[in-house]
């Protein structure tokens, strides 16, 4: 048996543990030749960003977490009130309804049914 003290989170404990089998010879290691040193690589320019996808003025329902769109409850020009569940979003297994913040007309619906979602992606936008 071996003892050991391990701090975790700051809190030291006293650890005991049993060596299992014989344990192998312990055979020296003889260090392999120094590899000289590559130039650096220069980092690749950044691509440039993809162009957001306007949404229609109006109020925008966003995202509150990333995830795929399992169904899409309303159409543009449609009217819903407060509460109403305008898509299912389904994000760790679990899926979510996206409500209507308040009473309005949809003005536009973004997200199609099977598309993946990040957070802060607009959904839907209100007029």
């Amino acid at each position: 048996m071996r003892r050991f003290q391990v701090t975790v989170n700051g809190t030291q404990y006293d650890v005991m543990i049993e060596e299992v089998g014989a344990a192998a010879p312990v055979t020296p290691v003889t260090p392999a030749a120094p590899v000289a040193p590559k130039a650096p690589v220069a980092p690749a320019a950044p691509a440039a960003p993809a162009a957001p996808v306007a949404a229609p003025a109006g109020e925008p329902v966003k995202a509150p977490m990333p995830g795929t769109v399992m169904r899409v409850n309303v159409k543009a020009g449609g009217s819903v009130k407060s509460g109403d569940v305008l898509l299912v979003l389904e994000a760790m297994k679990m899926e979510n309804d996206i409500v209507a913040p308040r009473d309005g007309v949809v003005a536009a619906v973004v997200a199609a049914q099977g598309a993946t979602v990040a957070t802060d992606d607009v959904l839907v936008t209100l007029q």
